[in-house]
């Protein structure tokens, strides 16, 4: 089979890995890809916003299998566009994409079907937003409706920080993804990060990860799409996975069917893990990145199987076999991430890291420049190491960090402290 991934950053480079290993898979070709997915497969140069490019190829090379990464294509409708042109396809269509691409769209949804979340507030102006909160109280969380690439989000500690925020998203920040925001419940507890393969009416929980939003040690600064991750996440213990699918994956199924918009591709539900029991903080509807670069290397089967059962609707047939290590990945970042990333240095010594046992690096914001590796982004390069245990894995993560040469990069050094303190008891 030929398969067609689409994507360029860290979570395609992992997708790219995983599939490019699988029996069932010819040919890969990866749209627009990145020096890192160039090892697994064929990157081919195709505007992805143009769906009617994308059929065109498809069809040429006759494609079996397109395999969406990022959550802006799905959001556009890019599924929707591949079935109509009767090629296969793992992804939901734009109105199930709606969980990612509107906050308020999921909240109004887990409102209707009772899926325990944080308490909220939906607002289209200012003023209206601002007389919430003041009747709620700070602290308090302040989210832009739409996409705005894992940034939207303030987590504000005072009312005037609250008050900052609304007018910040209103004026226009976040551009169209802050035309409403939702202010929601500040909640107390654990993060995780839950995945689930989904084909509109059976979920299959894949494994359990954790990231690190914040930018600086000791999770202090501002937001960002993920400074690093481990996988397993020890807060999801058997018991409570069960009953995230009983309570939140599997009445999110049953709603999105019966209002007609039934959800087929990946679930990955941020999830806090409260006093009360796990409360769903915001759904995305593709791999988290960069849970997905820790998910991968854990993955023992097969995953294209599994991708095709979800677009076949016979997921209930399919079993996932995992690795016991655990995973965990750091993120190299430029210089000025999340705000305003230096691009173009030079980095060096990536094939000493994964010279390494156990090793693998994912390219997530680079480009080939003059025969050098050069940063192209905020989120640069993902180390990923296994090990026995969570500490063990980060041990073995940092040293190989440790042997990049990268001046314009910079990391977090605690990535998997939760974990790894967990361990120690």
């Amino acid at each position: 089979m030929k398969i067609l991934l689409i994507g360029s950053g860290g979570r395609e480079h992992a997708l790219a890995w995983a599939i490019s290993a699988s029996p069932l898979c010819d040919t890969l070709f990866i749209a627009p890809g990145n020096p890192g997915t160039a090892h697994c497969g064929e990157n081919v140069v195709i505007d992805i916003a143009d769906h009617a490019a994308v059929v065109a190829f498809c069809r040429l090379q006759g494609v079996g299998l397109v395999v969406v990464g990022p959550e802006g294509p799905l959001v556009a409708g890019i599924a929707d566009d591949l079935r109509a042109g009767g090629i296969k396809v793992f992804g939901p269509s734009k109105a199930a994409a709606q969980l990612e691409g509107s906050k308020g769209f999921t909240k109004e949804l887990c409102a209707e079907f009772n899926i325990p979340t944080a308490g909220f507030g939906r607002f289209g102006d200012a003023a209206s937003a601002k007389a919430y909160v003041a009747a709620q109280g700070a602290p308090i969380v302040i989210k832009a409706d739409g996409l705005a690439a894992g940034k939207g989000v303030i987590m504000a500690e005072t009312l005037d920080e609250a008050n900052e925020a609304i007018d910040m998203m209103f004026s226009g920040s976040f551009g169209a993804a802050g035309a409403e925001v939702v202010v929601e419940e500040w909640m107390i507890g654990e993060e995780a990060s839950f995945f689930a393969l989904c084909d509109g009416k059976h979920a299959l929980a894949l494994a359990s990860a954790q990231d690190h939003k914040r930018v600086g040690d000791g999770d202090t600064g501002p937001n960002t799409g993920g400074m690093g991750a481990y996988s397993p996440a020890p807060v999801m213990t058997p018991a409570l996975t069960e009953r995230v699918m009983a309570e939140i994956i599997r009445p999110t199924l049953a709603g999105m069917a019966k209002r007609g918009t039934p959800f087929q591709g990946v679930l990955f539900a941020g999830l806090m893990i409260t006093a009360q029991g796990p409360k769903l903080i915001e759904y995305n509807t593709r791999f988290g990145d960069p849970e997905c670069e820790v998910l991968m290397p854990r993955l023992k089967s097969d995953i294209v199987p599994a991708l095709l059962a979800a677009c076949d609707g016979v997921l209930d047939q399919v079993d996932l076999r995992w690795r016991d290590e655990a995973a965990l990945t750091v993120v190299l970042a430029a210089k000025g991430y999340p705000a305003k990333p230096e691009t173009g240095s030079v980095i060096r010594d990536v094939e000493k890291a994964e010279a390494l046992d156990e090793v693998l690096v994912f390219h997530a914001g680079t480009k080939l420049s003059n025969g050098d590796l050069v940063a192209n982004g905020g989120r640069v390069l993902n180390v990923v190491a296994l090990g026995k245990s969570v500490g063990e894995a980060q041990k073995r993560a940092y040293e190989a960090v440790d042997k990049i040469d990268w001046p314009g990069g910079f990391y977090r050094r605690d990535i998997g402290w939760q974990a790894v303190k967990r361990e120690q008891g």
